[in-house]
């Protein structure tokens, strides 16, 4: 015999569903700094466990899926789903980046919300080298080289300016229109003073930070290019086909992963482990450790800082938790019943 009792509690149930524009409205990048940065922090204290990832490959892309768990004031899991097809602009006029953010009550596992993912990944990422730069680069950054000028381009370099007195841009890609629209934007809109670099070694050449994010399966940047005192986020490697450093810039640096697992898994990390030129424990720190206070950031002018960036689902679950409790305030999205 049905409990209509049940039955009718579970009609009355509802998940809300944000579009991309919905996420975008809800949260500024100073918010999603703000909330990566007091995620980390959580981690360095062992306040949330370990997050963990899945991926699976397709000829043309791949896709992941990231999980981690938030004990707030109401504990929930957050799981992202993210498709990842780096030829998806040239070829079908897709972005790079499609995918979901689901949160769900970490009680009962009801869904609360469904989100799209591409505004929270492209935010979180920028969020977590902001979060980096203000620990590990010097103060008194000014030049910023940007190796990869796409989207995820654009928003490292924002993201940057949050933190560092960002006045002088040098910008590198393969893709000469990439590159182009970079530099206008750059000019324009943000008002820094911007180069386009004839190649990897001349943007950096000098500079004060570096970010490479790039879909490369190959080196780009090697050892012999940088300065002393440069901080590098090395964002692009985010599977273990990928990869942008050196593998001797993790040897003899200050070396800080956003997780270790990960990173010595599909990072650029991994491929200095592959070549027995790292270890797990030749590595600084982890973020969290170094935002909580319990490992040191940068400690002189000359040592070069690296951050290897993989993204993990802290980020992404911090973020979602964040834009739930604004769309609920602000009644923001749709509502649905999974259940009807």
């Amino acid at each position: 015999m049905r409990d209509f009792r049940k039955a009718e509690k579970m009609e009355k149930l509802r998940t809300r569903l944000l579009s991309r524009k919905d996420v975008a409205n809800l949260i500024s990048l100073s918010d999603c700094i703000a909330a990566v940065e007091h995620g980390f922090k959580l981690e360095g204290n062992g306040e949330v466990p370990p997050s963990s990832v899945l991926g699976v490959h397709a000829p043309n892309g791949g896709l992941h899926v990231k999980a981690g768990f938030l004990g707030l004031e109401r504990p929930c899991i957050v799981a992202k789903v993210n498709a990842n097809f780096p030829q998806n602009p040239k070829l079908h006029g897709l972005p790079t980046i499609q995918g979901v953010v689901i949160v769900v009550d970490a009680e009962n596992g009801f869904p609360l919300i469904v989100m799209d993912s591409i505004e929270i990944t492209i935010q979180r990422t920028g969020a977590a080298t902001a979060v980096a730069a203000k620990y590990l680069a010097r103060k008194e950054s000014q030049t910023v080289a940007i190796i990869g000028c796409g989207l995820q381009g654009r928003i490292q370099l924002q993201s940057l300016m949050h933190v560092l007195p960002v006045k002088n841009v040098r910008a590198f890609d393969v893709n000469a229109g990439s590159l182009q629209k970079f530099v206008s934007i750059v000019d324009k809109e943000l008002k820094l003073n911007i180069v386009s670099a004839t190649s990897v070694n001349d943007a950096v050449k000098g500079c004060d930070v570096c970010v490479t994010c790039t879909p490369s399966k190959q080196v780009l940047l090697r050892k012999e290019d940088v300065s002393p005192g440069v901080f590098i986020a090395a964002v692009g490697a985010d599977n273990e086909h990928k990869q942008e450093l050196d593998p001797q810039f993790f040897v003899g640096n200050k070396v800080v992963v956003d997780n270790l697992i990960q990173c010595a898994t599909i990072g650029d990390l991994h491929h200095a482990i592959g070549q027995n030129i790292a270890t797990h424990e030749s590595v600084h720190a982890d973020l969290g450790s170094v935002v909580a206070g319990k490992k040191p950031g940068r400690t002189s002018m000359d040592e070069i800082t690296i951050f290897d960036s993989t993204g993990i689902a802290l980020q992404d679950a911090v973020t979602a938790a964040l834009i739930l409790s604004k769309a609920q305030a602000r009644n923001i999205g749709t509502e649905f019943n999974f259940f009807a």
